[in-house]
């Protein structure tokens, strides 16, 4: 048979093992690894078989060789070929259906891969399989539960809260009844498991749940919620045991039913429990315990009680000493006693019952203690046993009658009753048959009782329920009974389930079906069946059991399922689903009757205690009904009633697991892990699952795999391919036989080796290109390299010609330099005889012509000198004459004027006396004024031109004073000259001496000027100084004109005044600007001012910062101040400043409660600090004057009625509404707890002085105490509006947080896809928007900082708040960025850093630079998942940096990293040294930040500071009341500062 001959699925497994290919080799060694991994060396295939060659991954040196025949191969369809290995990226994987190679090592290797990395939950399809860690882990912290509260399987690591998620989920969408099944063998972690499974339920948030209350902590439960939470100490106490796999075993099943209402509330549970472990109160193995119960009730109960049990240590107690062991290290059973007996008065039983119970358990003990003795069949008891009396009288009996049914017997017959003596092994069967009864009753009216209190009291409110079963997982022990057995049993009925979904071709697969086994136990004829026939009849016994047993089932037909062991005929071997086990049937005829003999019945029934004897009625009732109810076994009873209550519902499964005997943490040994999956069934459900479709990607994934396998005209993104059309063009070129895969509507399925056969190709594809590269980047390598050596020859022979050229041309400038200094040489000897020659002839001429120039030049000099000496003189001449004709006619002016002035003023002070002139009289003033000023500024304008005239003179004078030197010295030098040179200078002399007298006069008349000047001002002074004119007091019909023109007049002096302060020439636009009408009685309301007059203020008047209103509709509105009394005048419109609230006709006039119309400012226009603060000044002094005039009740309740309406106010906001009303009254309360504090002390200082002065203060204790009181409701107030305001911010930043620092992307270049697929790159270009980006995230703390600062809030306050905002966007940015998978890469992380950069930049810029602290966790993550992670080195530098981090938050982020196609993954190493440093006892190693609670912020008041009260009251607001009181308050004050002021 060759090669060709065998068929296509054999031909392709054959195929893949090429050389590199790693496969898994079994390890045959009993304390080996199970599986070992190793690499494909060689392979050779003949005509007769294959040989392939391994290399042992861990010991080199050792090989490993695979043969088989070809025949072999096509018989088991190539089965017995070593299971392949996964690719390193996908060992890691959370759910082993995701493997490529689905195979028993591949799942064991995954398993124990995230255990030892401390992953202890995987999925395998719908099953979860959790490890015991043996160790503390955070992985149960409230936060948790919130984080996968409402998240969808799949989001985040496996977890049993993420399958309680999903049950819950499920039942709300279906409305079907929900039940996790969780198993396992004793010590893997079962009743663990369930108990936080059941803390899910009960302190999880709905956060989908329009109706269901929010619970934000475990504090926040509902009472019934407590209650289930409170029985599993009770169970666990009264259940579980110490056995050697355990250290807290269930000894019994357990099947918790948590019942849901239509509004998914929890309104009540209800609790089953099946085969209770009854033989563990009379016997322990060695090294195990009885029931937790004893030790506790033994360490714990108090010294009184003690005395009355009569209660010794443990070891005195023969049901607890009989293994040795008493202790379970760790464990404190006096603080366990306590939690017990605060759990039993959680569920309802009261203290009276709950010492009842006590009282009965100990009666147990001492039952326990009774020692019977005797030889042969008597056996014998001393009436004085102390056991047995201390027993009696706890359980309130008759000691004889008891001690006498202790140790006989009585047989009913037709005509008698026998008394028989018992052997004193049956004694003590009997004693110990009673002790179980009683315990097991005592259990199932325990049960009972939670189930009455946990119930819900309206049945029709129950709507579904979710089942939590906690039962035994399969034993198999070296000797099994009964107990196994029963164990077993259940088991294998919960084995029963799975398969189907996609809408594809398929068939049942064969698989092993345990339904022949059930049958073979429980059917008519049946193991339980035959059992209870045996047992009741009076001469049973186990071999008769066991004889039956082999006669039943001799047939062939149970071959498969039942066997006879060899050596024994005592004992009977059942084949189960998971192993085959074989039964020592010692004791099944006992344990399976478990009675009592009727005379204990009726002696426990009469006894004298009535706890006992209504406990035993309530058990035996709830028995008796339920064997109406069903006629199988009693044994079989519960579980058949369990089988069906789980088949009507939809389950969930979790599998735990052992991973080591010892109990040592976080140590994996893989042979007995690999069992209990045999066990567990879940490599059986492999096995099934590779015999049809195990294999299952999504479109995308496949597609984003194996895309390389067909051309790229098939995934051109430029031709926007279509992802299933090029998964169907993948398979049909890469699997020619349709029958190995199957498409559905969302994955692609495949037969086992299929995805092998695919990598195959897949690495041959890649191969092809990677060769292909090679090739062409060799090719390209070799050509720059000839390229560069081409052009290296090409530079060299340049520089060789370059020197040769620059030798060449050195030689021939040397040359030319030669001669060209000759050349130069001779030229230059040749220029100096020639300038020699011409400079004698230069000089020559020069001579000739200065002679000739001399003399013409002394001729022209004394033609000119006589020429200017006339000129001079003449001018001198007509200019004197001009000048007294000039004086002379302005003196004559000066005189006519004056006489005519004098005449107009006499006339003018004539008819000034009347009062029809007064007009005129103020115009003609006016008039005069506006002519002195004109005269005025015309006399200092000639006074300047004359001063400016004198000084030109001077320095006239000074030019003819420096020419008269000159030619004087000229006279002295030529005194031999004419006697018309005389002459010249005689007139000379006599012009300088005119022209002096010209200056004197010029000299004088100034000095005359400034005297008319001076004489002016002192008028004009004297008319501003003069006093209104009079008129006559006789009253005339102009009236109202005169005050008119008195007012004007008035108006002019001032402006006047105000113009001659300002300077002269700038006083007339200063009257010009203004118009004549500017009384406010002869405006008018439409058009104020009249004309194009503008009112104005002078700029004394205006307040920098003050307030008026806008618009045209508003010129009748005035600044209304009540602190000053004075004029009004009117603001010009360019020094009106506008209003801060834009809606005018909002304001009205308030004649009741003023809070009505108390309008914050607009943020947009910051006001001032007494426009925040006014309301809080307002309200204080109004108090202030309440105190003062002893109104202490009513200011009482007006300061309280205020802080109650303020509340309310602000409390009435939500969301970001609440930013600026609650900014601004907080500011405001804590102005007026200033303004109490500052009044306090001043009325302090008051009291003081009053006292100095005899005059003594009434009800000052009062006062304090009221005062007192209002600080502390104004401290209560101002927290209270910080609390609400914190809340709503809080509320809306925690929706904003993660959007905005986590998935906003606002750096550009570095955007991440939610994963690092190829193909989803090229279809999408990535990533959906977030909700809120950085941007609002930064607006929104713009708004808050914005608000506190526009409205004054104390910097201390700021600070607080801010800082706690800050922390909530850490912590809930950075729990969030642990939780996630397949999200953290590298770019993610530069994006988040950017987006924590931005908001420290924020935060220094508004000056709170220490804020950012509570961002350095989420900075140190975003810097982790930015290193590198390759090497040991790497991780020790990300522990340096990342130091604020936990061990376990960094191995939880170097797990979740996800890596890009382009990275390596990071290696198993590495995850196992991180998970090294995770210390499972220290308290600070943390996964998650505590959760910033959105309902508490902690406030710190700031200290109140030294306010002084203002009477301010925006003129916006027109409260006429306010105004009012503000008026008589500003009395009040003046009259108690008269009065200090007369005291003094």
């Amino acid at each position: 048979m060759t090669m060709d001959a065998l068929s296509a699925p054999v031909q392709q497994a054959v195929e893949v093992y090429t050389k590199g290919i790693k496969a898994w080799i079994k390890d045959d060694a009993e304390d080996g690894e199970a599986w070992i991994s190793a690499t494909v060396l060689s392979k050779e295939v003949t005509d007769t078989g294959v040989k392939i060659v391994f290399q042992n991954d861990e010991d080199e040196s050792r090989d490993h060789v695979y043969e088989s025949s070809l025949k072999l191969l096509e018989k088991t369809q190539g089965a017995d070929l070593p299971p392949l290995r996964n690719p390193p990226k996908m060992e890691n994987t959370d759910d082993l259906t995701n493997l490529s190679y689905l195979n028993e090592p591949s799942v064991l290797n995954t398993i124990r891969t995230r255990y030892m990395q401390h992953n202890i939950y995987t999925y395998s399809g719908i099953v979860l399989i959790a490890a015991n860690p043996f160790a503390r882990v955070q992985l149960y912290e409230p936060d948790i539960i919130q984080q996968y509260s409402g998240r969808r399987r799949g989001e985040l690591e496996p977890h049993l809260f993420a399958i309680a998620e999903d049950a819950y989920r499920q039942m709300i969408r279906e409305q079907q009844n929900q039940t996790i099944v969780v198993s396992g063998e004793s010590g893997a972690g079962k009743t663990v498991s369930a108990k936080y499974i059941m803390r899910y339920f009960a302190t999880a948030d709905d956060k989908e749940a329009v109706s269901k209350t929010v619970k934000m902590t475990a504090g926040g439960m509902t009472e019934v919620e407590e209650q289930i939470l409170a029985t599993n100490p009770i169970m666990e106490a009264f259940g579980n045991a110490k056995t050697t796999r355990n250290d807290n075993s269930s000894r019994f099943g357990k099947y918790i039913e948590i019942q849901f209402d239509k509004k998914c509330n929890i309104v009540g549970a209800k609790i089953r429990t099946y085969l209770l472990e009854r033989s563990r109160l009379i016997f322990q193995p060695e090294t195990e315990r009885n029931y937790h119960i004893f030790y506790q009730l033994c360490a714990g109960i108090p010294l009184s009680e003690r005395k009355e049990f009569d209660l010794k240590d443990w070891t005195k107690f023969h049901y607890l000493n009989q293994s040795g062991t008493g202790i379970v290290p760790g464990v404190n059973d006096a603080e366990e006693f306590e939690l017990t007996k605060n759990s039993l008065s959680m569920v309802g039983i009261s203290l009276q019952t709950q010492w009842q119970i006590f009282r009965l358990l100990a009666a147990l003990l001492h039952i326990g203690n009774i020692e019977i003795g005797g030889r042969g069949d008597t056996a014998a008891l001393s009436d004085s046993e102390p056991a047995l009396m201390t027993a009696t009288k706890l359980l309130g009996i008759k000691t004889s009658e008891f001690r006498k049914w202790l140790i006989k017997r009585q047989i009913v017959t037709r005509s008698d009753k026998i008394v028989k003596n018992l052997s004193p092994a049956q004694a003590t069967v009997v004693r110990d048959s009673v002790a179980k009864y009683v315990y097991a009753n005592l259990f199932e009216w325990l049960v009972s009782v939670v189930n009455e209190s946990l119930s819900c009291q309206e049945p029709d409110l129950v709507n579904t329920f979710i089942g939590v079963l906690d039962i035994y997982g399969f034993e198999h022990f070296k000797k099994n009974s009964f107990e196994q057995f029963c164990i077993n049993y259940a088991n294998e009925k919960l084995q029963q389930q799975e398969y189907v979904k996609e809408q594809i071709d398929w068939q049942f697969i064969e698989f092993s079906d345990n339904q022949r086994c059930i049958e073979m136990i429980e059917a008519r004829m049946g193991i339980l069946s035959l059992l209870d026939e045996e047992s009741r009849l009076p001469s049973g016994t186990d071999q008769g059991f066991c004889d039956k047993l082999f006669a039943n089932f001799a047939d062939p037909t149970y071959k498969g399922y039942f066997k006879k062991p060899r050596f024994s005929n005592s004992a009977f071997t059942v084949v189960h689903y998971a192993h085959e086990v074989q039964y020592e049937a010692e004791g099944f005829i006992d344990k399976n009757k478990d009675t009592v003999p009727d005379e204990h019945l009726t002696l426990l029934q009469n006894a004298e205690s009535g706890f006992l004897v209504e406990m035993l009625q309530t058990a035996t009732a709830a028995a008796a009904e339920a064997a109406k109810e069903s006629a199988p076994p009693a044994k079989s009873l519960s579980l058949i009633s369990l089988m069906d209550t789980i088949g009507q519902t939809n389950v969930h499964y979790i599998r735990c697991i052992k991973p080591n005997e010892a109990k040592v943490q976080w140590v994996f040994e893989p042979n007995m892990v690999l069992a209990q999956l045999r066990a567990c069934g879940v490599l059986e459900t492999i096995r099934i699952s590779c015999a049809g479709y195990p294999s299952r990607w999504a479109f995308e994934d496949f597609a984003d795999r194996y895309y390389a396998l067909v051309s790229s005209e098939y995934w051109d993104p430029n031709k926007s391919p279509d992802i299933q059309k090029l998964c169907h063009v993948i398979l049909e070129q890469s699997i020619k036989d349709s029958d190995k895969y199957q498409i559905g509507l969302t994955k692609i399925f495949f037969r086992a080796g299929q995805l092998a056969y695919m990598e195959k190709l897949r690495a041959d594809r890649w191969n092809e290109c990677v060769v292909l590269l090679q090739k062409n980047m060799r090719r390209f390598i070799t050509r720059i390299r000839y390229l560069r050596t081409k052009d290296l020859a090409l530079r060299l022979q340049q520089v060789a010609r370059k020197k040769m050229g620059q030798r060449q041309l050195e030689l021939l400038r040397q040359e030319r330099a030669v001669i060209t200094i000759q050349k130069y040489a001779r030229g230059f000897l040749a220029r100096k005889q020639l300038e020699r020659r011409r400079n004698f002839v230069t000089h020559l001429q020069a001579a000739c012509r200065s002679l000739l120039a001399r003399k013409s030049f002394g001729s022209f000099r004394e033609n000119n000198a006589a020429t200017q000496i006339q000129r001079l003189v003449r001018g001198w001449m007509t200019r004197k004459r001009y000048l007294a004709q000039r004086d002379h006619i302005i003196a004559v002016q000066t005189c006519v004027r004056r006489r005519q002035a004098r005449k107009m003023l006499a006339s003018l002070r004539q008819e000034a006396r009347s009062a029809t002139h007064l007009k005129e009289v103020s115009y003609k003033l006016e008039n005069k004024v506006v002519e002195l000023t004109q005269n005025l500024t015309q006399q200092k304008d000639e006074k300047k031109a004359l001063q400016k005239q004198a000084t030109q003179l001077e320095n006239e004078i000074q030019s003819w004073k420096d020419k008269h030197g000159k030619l004087e010295a000229k006279m002295q030098r030529l005194a031999h000259g004419s006697s018309t040179a005389q002459e010249e200078l005689e007139a000379l002399r006599s012009a300088h001496t005119t022209l002096q007298q010209e200056h004197e006069e010029t000299v004088a008349k100034v000095a005359e000027q400034d005297k008319e000047i001076a004489r002016l001002s002192a008028e004009v002074t004297r008319l501003r100084q003069q006093p209104p004119l009079k008129v006559s007091t006789q009253p005339t019909p102009k009236d109202e004109d005169v005050a008119e023109l008195k007012n004007q007049i008035a108006a002019l002096k001032a402006q006047l005044a105000q113009s001659l302060k300002n300077g002269g020439p700038r006083r007339q636009a200063s009257l010009n600007a203004y118009g004549r009408n500017l009384s406010p009685s002869r405006m008018s309301p439409t058009t104020p001012g009249g004309g194009n007059s503008r009112r104005g203020i002078s700029p004394e008047r205006v307040s920098p910062r003050g307030r008026s209103p806008t618009g045209a509709n508003m010129a009748p509105f005035r600044r209304n101040s009540l602190t000053e009394s004075k004029p009004i005048v009117y603001a010009e419109p360019d020094q009106i400043r506008p209003m801060s609230i834009d809606h005018i006709e909002s304001l009205r006039d308030v004649n009741g409660n003023p809070e009505e119309a108390i309008i914050p400012p607009n943020t947009q226009n910051p006001p001032s600090h007494k426009e925040v603060v006014f309301p809080a000044h307002i309200i204080g002094l109004g108090v202030t004057q309440m105190w003062r005039f002893g109104y202490l009740a009513e200011s009482e309740r007006l300061i309280f009625t205020v802080m109650d309406t303020v509340q309310k106010h602000c409390l009435s906001f939500g969301g970001e509404d609440t930013i600026i009303p609650c900014a601004f009254w907080l500011s405001n309360t804590h102005e007026l707890l200033s303004l109490v504090c500052s009044t306090e002390q001043e009325l302090e200082r008051e009291m003081h002085y009053n006292s100095v002065n005899g005059r003594r203060a009434v009800g000052w204790h009062d006062f304090e105490k009221l005062v007192s009181t209002v600080k502390f409701e104004l401290q209560c107030l101002e927290d209270n509006l910080y609390h609400h305001w914190l809340t709503e911010l809080k509320q809306k930043l925690s929706k904003m947080a993660v959007p905005a620092i986590i998935e906003s992307q606002s750096l550009p270049g570095f955007i991440a896809t939610d994963n690092n697929r190829f193909f989803n790159k090229i279809l999408t270009g990535g990533s959906n928007q977030p909700a809120f980006s950085m941007d609002d995230l930064l607006n929104f703390l713009n708004r808050v900082y914005r608000a506190m600062k526009c409205y004054d809030v104390e910097p201390f306050v700021m600070e607080q708040g801010l800082t706690e905002l800050l922390k909530l966007i850490g912590v809930t940015a950075f729990n969030d960025l642990v939780m996630r998978r397949n999200f953290n890469s590298w770019k993610r992380a530069m994006q988040i850093q950017y987006n924590i950069t931005r908001l420290e930049e924020w935060c220094k810029l508004h000056e709170m630079g220490e804020a950012t602290l509570q961002l350095e966790h989420l900075m140190q993550a975003a810097k982790l998942l930015q290193l590198k992670k390759s090497s040991l080195e790497d991780i020790k530098i990300i522990y340096d940096v990342c130091w604020l981090l936990t061990p376990t938050q960094v191995q939880k982020l170097i797990q979740n990293y996800n890596v890009a196609d382009y990275e390596d993954p990071i290696s198993n190493d590495i995850l196992r040294a991180v998970a090294s440093r995770v210390s499972s006892s220290d308290s600070n190693d943390i996964l998650l930040l505590d959760n910033v609670s959105l309902d508490d912020s902690p406030y710190e008041v700031p200290e109140p500071q030294l306010v002084v009260a203002n009477m301010y009251l925006p003129s916006y607001l027109k409260l006429k009341l306010l105004q009012r009181l503000m008026g008589l308050m500003q009395l009040a004050n003046q009259n108690r500062q008269y009065q200090r002021q007369d005291s003094l």
